[in-house]
C-alpha cells in the first residue's frame, strides 16, 4: 500500500534510502521498520536487547532488515548505527507519565541523555542525516478548550515524561541551529492497534481496555469517563511517520499525528465491550498521581501535517477496534 501524501509518496521515495528504526522491536517501531523495508529501504534496527526479542529478529532478518543490539545511550554503538545514514527514526525511549513521577531520574536518562548522545553520534557521523522523533501530546498538559489543540499551542506538560519530551524537541531545534543538523517531530497522541502484549500496562489505554474485555474482566474507568481523547490506530501512525520521513518540507518542523477526532474513554470502553462480546465497565476513583497529572479532553489538530505532506487518517475507529480486538482474540503481539 503506497504511502498517502501530496504528492504520492511511495517506493521510490524509500527505495535504497539508509534508514535506521532507534527502538525498532518496540509497538511502534517493529511495524515501522517492517513496512520501511517493503518499500525498499536499507532498514537496521538498534535494540537494547536482540535475546528480548529473537522471534522479532528473525522475522525482521528475513525482510533484509539489519539488526544491531546497542542502548541509546552508549556511543559507540549509536555511532556505529547511524555512520553513513540518509535518515533516522526514533521511536526508542521510556513511556509512562506515572511511571516517569515515581522514577523521574530513569525517565530522564534513557529519554533525554540518550537522545543527547544520539545527536552528539549523528553530528560526528552523520550529519546530514534527519531524525524523525517521536514525540508525545503530554508536552502540551492541560490544553483545555472544546476544539482541537493546534502545534503553536504553549506547552505546559505536568509530569517529567512530558517535560522529557518537550527537551528533547529543543534539543533537536538547538542542533539544527548550531550545526545544522535535520528533524521532524511528530506529536503523537494515543496509538491503539494488534501487537501490545498484555502485561505491558505503563502505556496504550485502548490496548489494555481490549485485553482485559476479551478476559472477560473489569474496564477500570477513572472518574466518570467523560475525558475526551484522540486515539490513532496504528497503521495510520505508522504511514504518517513515514509520509514525514519522505517529505523534505518536513524538515524542521512539528506535527501532530492523531485522528483529529474525540471520544469520550466510557464511550469507548463501551464500543470495545460491545466488539468483545465480554467485559464490564468499573468506575473507579482516581490514583492520586494519575489525578494530579491527567490532562482532561484532548483532541489533535492535524490541519499542519495534512497541508505539508498530504497526511491524513484512513481507518475508522469502529473498523479499528474490530481489527484489533480480532488480532488480540488471536493472541497476536510483538515477540
Amino acid at each position: 500500500m503506497p504511502v498517502r501524501g501530496k504528492k504520492g509518496v511511495g517506493v521510490t521515495e524509500y527505495r535504497d534510502r539508509r534508514i535506521v528504526v532507534i527502538g525498532g522491536f518496540g509497538y511502534i517501531g517493529h511495524r515501522l521498520a517492517a513496512r520501511l523495508a517493503t518499500l525498499g529501504a536499507r532498514v537496521t534496527i538498534v535494540t537494547p536487547a536482540v535475546a528480548r526479542h529473537r522471534t522479532a529478529a528473525v522475522e525482521s532478518q528475513a525482510l533484509g532488515i539489519r539488526v544491531l543490539e546497542g542502548d541509546l545511550r552508549d556511543a559507540a554503538a549509536m555511532r556505529r548505527a547511524v555512520d553513513g545514514q540518509d535518515l533516522v527514526f526514533n521511536v526508542a525511549g521510556r513511556s509512562g507519565a506515572v511511571q516517569s513521577v515515581e522514577d523521574p531520574a530513569a525517565d530522564l536518562d534513557v529519554n533525554c541523555t540518550g537522545n543527547l548522545v544520539l545527536l552528539e553520534c549523528l553530528r560526528s557521523a552523520s550529519r546530514s542525516a534527519r531524525v524523525v522523533f517521536v514525540s508525545s501530546r503530554l508536552v502540551y498538559g492541560r490544553a483545555g478548550g472544546d476544539g482541537s489543540v493546534h502545534e503553536d499551542v504553549a506547552l505546559a506538560p505536568l509530569c517529567p515524561h512530558a517535560v522529557h519530551k518537550a527537551a528533547v524537541e529543543q534539543y533537536l531545534a538547538l542542533y539544527n541551529r548550531l550545526f545544522d543538523m535535520p528533524f521532524t517531530v511528530a506529536r503523537l497522541t494515543n496509538p491503539y492497534g494488534p501487537g501490545q502484549p498484555q502485561e505491558r500496562t505503563a502505556y496504550g489505554v485502548i490496548n489494555r481496555l481490549i485485553h482485559l474485555a476479551l478476559a472477560g474482566s473489569a474496564l477500570p474507568i477513572y472518574g466518570d469517563g467523560s475525558q475526551r481523547r484522540d486515539y490513532i490506530y496504528l497503521d495510520d501512525a505508522v504511514d504518517a511517520l513515514i509520509a514525514l520521513g519522505a517529505a523534505g518540507a518536513a524538515a524542521g518542523r512539528i506535527y501532530n499525528v492523531g485522528s483529529g477526532t474525540g471520544t469520550r474513554l466510557v464511550d469507548m470502553a463501551q464500543r470495545i465491550i460491545r466488539e468483545a462480546g465480554s467485559g464490564h465497565i468499573e468506575f473507579a476513583e482516581w490514583p492520586a498521581v494519575a489525578a494530579q497529572i491527567e490532562t482532561g479532553d484532548f483532541v489533535a489538530d492535524i490541519a499542519r501535517i495534512g497541508a505539508d505532506v498530504g497526511w491524513r487518517p484512513a481507518m475508522s475507529l469502529d473498523e479499528g477496534l474490530r481489527r484489533t480486538v480480532a488480532a488480540y482474540r488471536t493472541g497476536a503481539v510483538c515477540s
